[in-house]
């Protein structure tokens, strides 16, 4: 009898540890999901101004994000849009929404994206008397192993990139987690996206660029040991420059029709 009530005690404290263990960790949840929003909107806000060469570690990110405009555009028009709330609307969920989105022809998938969103948040940097300086565009694209999503920042001309990053990737560190490597990151500014046709032929090579590379300007080099994800990074750009992503918006911001 004794043995039996031992067994039945030793179970209900171990269910009751549970529940008070459950009770615990989902009140922490839920204490912690605000502040996590916060973290994460914070961390979007630091890549966006790294991408721009904004970035400066210890400066006040909400004061320096001032000169930064969010505008929503409408990728199927190339103009902007004021049909949905710029604040709220989130881009990756938008593009997982039937109503907010569209299969991409497997032909034209070159990213590997399946869909992509109606509308794109892009980020307008403003100098003291309010002319567009620089211009962040969202990009993704897969590579070896995940989906990588980062930012592409472009100068005035709209063609000259100023910096290139990734907030989110689970690449193969020290091969296609290079990416986040500033040696290959510094690589990308002052690259040139389109050549005199209108067409995207900024693209990531096998191998180095140097001064003997034909057409430099528009070449970066590969990440070694990582074509795939080399690849991957090529893709997303030729796909989310050209007319299918940002082209017709830079084409039509360009003429001062967005």
């Amino acid at each position: 009898m004794a043995s039996k009530d031992s067994t039945t005690k030793t179970i209900i404290v171990a269910l009751v540890l549970c529940v008070v263990c459950s009770i615990i960790v989902s009140t922490a949840a839920v204490m912690l999901r605000p502040a996590q929003k916060a973290n994460k909107k914070a961390d979007i806000k630091v890549n966006i101004l790294k991408a721009a060469g904004m970035y400066e570690a210890g400066q006040n990110i909400d004061e320096e994000f001032k000169r930064i405009e969010p505008r929503l555009v409408d990728l199927s028009t190339g103009k902007f849009s004021s049909d949905l709330d710029v604040a709220s609307y989130d881009q990756l969920k938008a593009a997982k929404n039937p109503s907010l989105s569209s299969p991409i022809p497997a032909e034209d998938d070159i990213a590997s994206l399946s869909r992509r969103e109606q509308y794109a948040k892009v980020y307008l940097v403003k100098d003291e008397q309010g002319a567009l300086e620089k211009i962040v565009l969202p990009i993704r694209g897969y590579g070896l192993w995940s989906t990588l999503k980062g930012f592409v920042a472009l100068e005035a001309d709209l063609n000259t990139i100023v910096g290139l990053g990734y907030y989110d990737h689970k690449e193969t560190p020290g091969l296609g987690g290079e990416v986040d490597n500033p040696s290959w990151k510094s690589l990308w500014s002052g690259k040139k996206v389109y050549g005199d046709d209108g067409d995207v032929v900024i693209s990531v090579i096998k191998g180095q660029v140097n001064e003997t590379t034909p057409g430099a300007d528009h070449k970066v080099d590969g990440l070694s040991g990582a074509t795939l994800t080399s690849n991957g990074v090529d893709y997303m750009l030729k796909y989310w420059l050209g007319d299918s992503g940002y082209a017709p918006f830079l084409d039509n911001l360009e003429k001062g029709e967005a």
